[in-house]
């Protein structure tokens, strides 16, 4: 098994930022700066065309550690952040860029692109959370969570659906395509977010693969917007949604 290794260390807001690479795949882990004992892991997935230290990322992982004391970790995705880009990653982000001027569709090629970035990071996800589970201040005993939203979904559903080690996920922003048979083989308690007026994920594609998730405890969150106008408040519900099924207090406002 690869372990864990650090290359550098930085320290804010009461939360230590710790680079770190598995193999050749780079990443980050947040933790509390107070040093406590053992504390859940939540694993990110960031979207498509951003990286590890997007913005989003860091404020969700501010609030995880700031609000239940949690460790939360995400690495790059194939192809973005650190990653260096596949002749097959330039031919899609390509067609992609085509269609989105044409005023084309661009589901088709964002489903199929996931689906094949997804091949590739499921395994680069099951190799890092066995390194950081090799950590002392996380362990292999503790609950883990998934959260990731638009690619973050389309890597993490299959992900959730092949490691047992995941006991509750946030997901949401995606199409039913290539997810919707994975989506049944998950039984962990889901929170899932939809936006109403998403001009990119038609309504009911978006409540179809909500629908076809397995789990007997699953809450929609469906807010008025477009694609890119989900609520900043759905941030804190996911902090909370963690904290109450890894049976943490939620310490500061969330």
């Amino acid at each position: 098994m690869r372990s864990v290794q650090f290359t550098t260390e930085t320290t804010s807001n009461g939360v230590v930022e710790r680079d770190f690479t598995v193999g050749d795949v780079p990443g980050l882990l947040w933790s509390p700066a107070s040093g406590a004992d053992r504390a859940p892991l939540v694993l990110m997935g960031h979207g498509g065309g951003t990286h590890k230290r997007w913005p989003a990322m860091t404020g969700r992982a501010h609030l995880l550690v700031n609000a239940c004391g949690f460790h939360v970790a995400c690495i790059d995705a194939p192809g973005h952040g650190d990653r260096p880009r596949t002749a097959h990653d330039e031919q899609e982000i390509a067609a992609l860029f085509e269609a989105r001027e044409a005023g084309e569709p661009e589901g088709p090629i964002v489903v199929r692109y996931n689906a094949h970035l997804a091949k590739r990071a499921v395994p680069e996800w099951q190799a890092t959370l066995d390194a950081l589970q090799g950590l002392l201040e996380i362990g292999a005993e503790g609950p883990v969570g998934y959260f990731g939203l638009n690619m973050g979904t389309a890597i993490g559903v299959p992900f959730v659906a092949a490691e047992p080690r995941i006991t509750a996920a946030v997901f949401g922003l995606h199409w039913p395509d290539a997810l919707a048979g994975p989506a049944k083989r998950i039984t962990v308690p889901i929170e899932f977010m939809l936006q109403w007026d998403d001009e990119h994920i038609p309504r009911a594609a978006g409540l179809a693969l909500f629908d076809a998730f397995a789990s007997k405890e699953k809450t929609l969150h469906a807010n008025s917007g477009r694609h890119k106008e989900l609520p900043r408040f759905e941030a804190d519900s996911a902090v909370r949604f963690f904290a109450r099924h890894f049976g943490r207090a939620v310490t500061s406002p969330a």
